[in-house]
């Protein structure tokens, strides 16, 4: 399977893009930045110094640097820390970007791999929405869309409505709905059934002495927002998961559901279901043990 993904590194991004380079059934070919957990050109530096880190050779295409409507975008450093990667701070910054713009990188992709790409977005949707409307052609010629955001059945995270993704650009998330590809969502409704705690972490990192050991090093700033903020003793899987969902579908419980977001007012960012809306699957449900047993398996086996 042919994977792009769509990402703001930040630590749980760093766990997907670990993941999907040691996952056997992946093909990572490429990456797109987007603000988030990071400025956008933060992002792109931790993406390129993870490849680097993994030994792979894929483009990292940089995109949106704010969303929709707004100028500038304040990065979630009370979550991952003020580069990204918890309380490590001196990051290199290895290679170059691709000299294409992430929008138009997603759009070429999907024409040259036509039906087979899947692209897994796991920050805001500013780069998939900004692409749709490149390309009228871009929904059909994805194989699929997947998404790590929204929480439609459950709390948000970032209020009690909405989910940090798509509060960040509520604006293009809806755009995204209104005329989705073949898009499989996955949110808090499934994602904080993954938990990973610091026992994990540790076991991780004995088997995978340096990605693992990276994984359990940037991660200690992360469980401790999650355990003094969120009260939970451990991190949800968010963005792994997703891109277990790209190949793993039989471990969710999806529902079909047209899409709508919240674009203003207290409830911005909010995503409901909108049968005006084309219908996408919604994972309601996941079999955490299954994902947080597989993941281990597959970033274990890294060096």
């Amino acid at each position: 399977m042919k994977l792009i993904i769509d990402t703001d590194p930040g630590i749980d991004d760093a766990m997907a893009i670990a993941y999907a380079a040691a996952a056997p059934e992946l093909e990572l070919v490429g990456l797109t930045t987007v603000f988030g957990n990071t400025h956008t050109h933060q992002s792109s530096r931790n993406a390129r110094y993870l490849l680097h880190r993994l030994g792979l050779s894929v483009p990292v295409a940089q995109g949106a640097r704010a969303a929709w409507g707004k100028a500038e975008h304040n990065p979630s450093s009370h979550v991952h820390g003020p580069e990204g990667f918890g309380d490590l701070v001196e990051i290199p910054d290895i290679g170059e970007n691709h000299a294409t713009p992430a929008a138009e990188f997603l759009v070429q992709m999907a024409q040259e791999h036509r039906d087979e790409l899947v692209i897994c977005a796991v920050g805001p949707l500013t780069n998939i929405a900004d692409a749709l409307g490149l390309d009228p052609e871009f929904a059909s010629n994805l194989g699929r869309l997947v998404i790590m955001g929204g929480a439609v059945f459950v709390p948000g995270n970032v209020s009690a409505h909405a989910e940090a993704n798509i509060h960040n650009d509520p604006r293009a998330a809806q755009a995204v709905f209104q005329n989705p590809p073949k898009t499989v969502l996955v949110g808090l409704d499934a994602t904080m059934k993954t938990l990973y705690q610091s026992s994990d972490f540790e076991a991780l990192a004995q088997h995978s002495p340096d990605m693992g050991g990276f994984l359990r090093d940037i991660s200690e700033f992360y469980l401790r927002f999650y355990k003094e903020v969120v009260g939970v003793d451990g991190c949800g899987l968010h963005d792994s998961t997703a891109v277990i969902a790209c190949s793993h579908t039989h471990m969710f419980d999806l529902v079909e559901t047209g899409l709508s977001v919240v674009t203003d007012g207290d409830r911005v960012g909010a995503t409901l279901p909108d049968a005006s809306n084309p219908p996408v699957q919604v994972c309601r449900d996941v079999d955490g043990p299954a994902v947080v047993e597989l993941f281990t398996r597959h970033v274990a086996s890294l060096p």
